[in-house]
């Protein structure tokens, strides 16, 4: 049974979830949940068409669906129509009508490339030159709870850690209460593999063991493999909160599915961050087609986080960050798709964004404007090039781990004339 428990620890990323230290192993053991803010990072991958959503143009050709008198407002924010045009998920209209209010939209960023794997990079961790950096869900995670057993969860796209925190996957929400219930026969709660008091003397052989050996020389191997059994036992009484908080249906959506395994996570206490992303962005042909069922379906998801954690009491500790890793050229090619672009957006909703704002803009021919950091006004004379550095050195500052030693390993080099002063509100 312990041999089958580390070996869903490994799956899911646990085997390094407490650090190798017993007085970190002790700290762990008293099993505090961690109580938020809860971080989210949504991922358009393969490059979203940000015209179609909410940077829309309708002139010059850019838009096939539209036209420039026919988009929309809600308060501060002006975006597409795309009702009669969305196969399924959620239209641009009832979007902005549910989060306008609280949605912060950044236009005109510059991501400075426009090929796939670099450009994820880039907006996954704020650094173009380097593959050392974590992401920004990674580094908020190895800050606020590096304890935690599922500190970071990841469903794909970029997730390097810079070995600061153990990356979780769990694609599933059964493989989720396999792991919530290791210590049940298929993750069945009501057939235990031991009673209660046995896993009691168990927890307590292996937390004595543990004192007892800490201060003997080991090889690095079989302090490796001990310590690995000590965290998955005191990580194994944490997971089972996660249990109560796990819908009896599983979701057919893709981003549904992964929201709820975040959400159960976030509400037991045992995660910080999640790393949600979907793919198939990447429209070279056919791109408003690609685009109508793209867009709907992951602003689908978005409202789907929200109104569950909701129900589940919350949704006031999100921060959620929606990106892509580039955007869609301008003009359409000759099987009527759009190519890489690298200007784009950004949106960021959630717990201590100031919302009913837009930031940033793009010309006519789409091109970023560039901006006043200090003012976040337009200046195309003396503004900046607003790049991924700069989103990234505000979110942590936003997150309040700008000066952690963890983040200052990974400096992004933004002078301090260029920071965003006030994006949040």
């Amino acid at each position: 049974m312990r041999r089958d428990f580390l070996k869903l620890c490994g799956l899911a990323g646990l085997g390094l979830a407490v650090p190798f230290r017993p007085s970190a192993a002790r700290e762990k053991a008293k099993d505090e949940p961690y109580a938020g803010p809860y971080y989210v990072v949504f991922n358009a991958s393969g490059g979203w068409d940000t015209t179609y959503l909410m940077d829309p143009k309708g002139v010059n050709g850019i838009n096939r669906l539209y036209k420039e008198g026919d988009i929309l407002t809600k308060g501060e924010h002006k975006f597409a129509p795309n009702k009669k045009h969305a196969q399924g998920g959620l239209c641009n209209e009832d979007f902005y009508a549910e989060f306008g209010g609280e949605l912060l939209t950044f236009n005109g960023l510059d991501y400075s490339v426009n090929n796939h794997s670099p450009g994820a990079r880039y907006m996954a961790t704020g650094k173009l030159d380097s593959l050392a950096y974590p992401t920004f869900a990674a580094l908020v995670a190895a800050c606020r709870g590096p304890d935690c057993p599922l500190a970071f969860l990841t469903f794909g796209n970029y997730s390097a850690t810079g070995n600061l925190v153990a990356m979780s996957r769990v694609p599933y929400l059964p493989s989720l209460k396999k792991i919530a219930n290791a210590d049940a026969i298929d993750g069945n709660e009501r057939s235990p593999y031991h009673d209660k008091f046995a896993l009691d003397r168990i927890e307590q052989a292996l937390r004595e063991e543990h004192a007892a050996r800490a201060a003997d020389p080991r090889l690095p191997r079989a302090e490796r493999g001990e310590n690995m059994l000590y965290a998955a036992q005191v990580n194994s009484k944490a997971l089972q909160r996660v249990t109560q908080y796990i819908p009896a249906q599983v979701p057919k959506k893709r981003l549904h599915q992964q929201a709820d395994i975040a959400l159960a996570s976030f509400k037991a206490g045992v995660c910080v961050s999640a790393n949600l992303t979907i793919g198939q962005f990447d429209s070279h042909a056919n791109n408003d087609p690609d685009q109508m069922k793209l867009i709907p379906e992951f602003l689908a998801g978005i409202a789907y986080l929200f109104r569950r954690a909701g129900e589940l009491k919350i949704r006031e500790q999100l921060v959620v960050v929606v990106q892509s890793e580039m955007g869609r050229t301008p003009n359409y090619n000759a099987g009527n798709g759009k190519d890489h672009w690298s200007i784009g957006s950004v949106l960021f909703l959630g717990r201590g964004i100031k919302g009913n704002r837009v930031v940033g803009a793009t010309d006519e021919k789409q091109f970023a404007v560039p901006l006043d950091p200090k003012a976040l006004a337009l200046d195309k004379n003396k503004g900046i090039r607003v790049r991924p550095e700069h989103v990234h050195e505000a979110l942590r500052e936003f997150a309040g781990v700008a000066d952690h030693p963890l983040s200052k390993r990974f400096p992004l080099g933004v002078a301090d004339g260029e920071k965003l002063r006030g994006l949040w509100g």
